[in-house]
């Protein structure tokens, strides 16, 4: 529903550009309200059926995510991972259900192999060559996880260690450098939220330079 909701928008956007005019820009929540002042006469017949659609979406997309924050309470485990910045309730829930017994795997790093988050490795005699990411595991859990980690890295992403090393990745540039972003900042993620759901302490956002203070 969310995917089809932006198709659309960017649908009138795109219709109504090719007519001299722009919608400025709003929230894709409030787009429904603000959109309908700045489409012109001549599309107001095509495109006002749309705006609808998007209207209709935005309160059902609504109504979903309240009956996903009921669910979280079923599993009050969410409550500590929804600490982390860019970690919403479908993310919390995947993560709690998908994991299931968090105590089946000693060690919090074994999480980044089992969702498929390592890369791949190549061994052959002198020759260790590093691959893609073997994607393994729950694809629905790997793909939330990585929007995590775009959302972290990108504009709005909050300051914290974990922002700092995505971006410490992607300012090295060369082909594809935001996404191998990404994916590092999601694998250390899968790592954090295992921490935080076997642990007792609270998510400080700048853990390791508290480590090393600490040290």
């Amino acid at each position: 529903m969310v995917r089809n909701r932006v198709r659309l928008i960017t649908h009138i956007r795109s219709v109504s550009k090719t007519c001299g005019y722009r919608i400025p820009k709003c929230s894709t929540g409030s787009f429904s309200k603000r959109a309908p002042e700045h489409i012109p006469k001549e599309l107001k017949d095509s495109i006002e059926p749309l705006i609808l659609t998007v209207d209709h979406l935005t309160i059902k997309i609504k109504e979903l995510n309240r009956q996903i924050r009921k669910l979280c309470e079923k599993y009050p485990e969410t409550h500590k991972l929804l600490q982390v910045p860019g970690v919403g309730p479908v993310t919390a829930l995947a993560y709690v259900l998908t994991i299931d017994d968090p105590y089946r795997f000693p060690k919090s790093r074994q999480l980044g192999a089992y969702i498929g988050l390592t890369p791949k490795r190549d061994q052959s005699g002198k020759c260790d060559k590093q691959l893609r990411i073997s994607k393994a595991g729950n694809s629905y859990l790997r793909a939330l996880l990585v929007s995590c980690g775009h959302y972290i890295i990108g504009p709005f992403g909050p300051d914290s260690d974990l922002r700092k090393y995505g971006v410490s990745i992607a300012a090295r540039g060369g082909k594809n450098a935001k996404k191998r972003a990404a994916v590092a900042v999601a694998r250390k993620i899968a790592v954090l939220l295992h921490q935080l759901w076997v642990g007792e302490k609270p998510y400080n956002p700048f853990y390791k330079s508290a480590a090393v203070c600490t040290a």
